[in-house]
């Protein structure tokens, strides 16, 4: 079965192909010949999420999924959550983020963070979304060269290096979005199993 990852991002695309395996023919954006970006105008994530899932199921009538993802910052009354690509701007500068984010924190004893991410699937007509989300602190300042958005400035819980510290490897293992991608792989297989 085929079905459309709402994303250009080839790093999204071969983590869920590889998670997937032959069992469906995942397509990207790309493959549609869709190039422009897809709005994300409500206040939530499962909304925008499925906002996106949405728009190319009726444009392009396929199956297929959308993701959004947020920081929600506890001392910062959750911010930046649904605005966490534009939060500095529209021009979605993942330094100038960090920079404003940090400076927002100082002087707050207060840095515990959760990222979120909530996946949207559309099947057969039918929606079901799927959420994922990580525990951990804002650190004091940037670490590490892997990763992006917010990866050099977030620790996870039981870890003390943040996620750009982290092989991607690693990473993909513990982060909200490996969680919500492992619920979406194992709904998928059901419906395999009883198709």
């Amino acid at each position: 079965m085929r079905i459309c990852f709402a994303t250009n991002n080839n790093n999204k695309l071969n983590e869920i192909k590889s998670k997937l395996g032959k069992a469906y023919d995942i397509i990207s954006l790309s493959d549609l010949g869709h190039t422009d970006e897809l709005s994300e105008t409500h206040d939530t994530l499962e909304g925008n999420s499925m906002e996106k899932a949405c728009f190319i199921h009726e444009k392009y009538k396929v199956n297929c999924f959308a993701d959004d993802t947020g920081l929600l910052v506890a001392a910062l009354s959750d911010e930046p959550g649904v605005n966490s690509a534009r939060y500095a701007g529209p021009d979605r500068n993942s330094e100038n983020n960090m920079d404003l984010l940090l400076d927002k924190l100082k002087g707050k004893t207060n840095r515990k963070a959760k990222f979120v991410t909530i996946i949207t699937l559309i099947l057969n007509g039918q929606q079901h979304q799927f959420a994922g989300e990580i525990h951990g602190t804002i650190a004091h300042e940037r670490s590490g060269n892997r990763g992006f958005g917010y990866d050099p400035i977030f620790i996870p819980e039981g870890k003390n290096i943040t996620f750009a510290d982290m092989a991607m490897e690693e990473k993909n293992k513990i982060s909200h979005r490996a969680i919500a991608v492992e619920k979406l792989v194992e709904f998928l297989k059901l419906q395999k199993i009883n198709a």
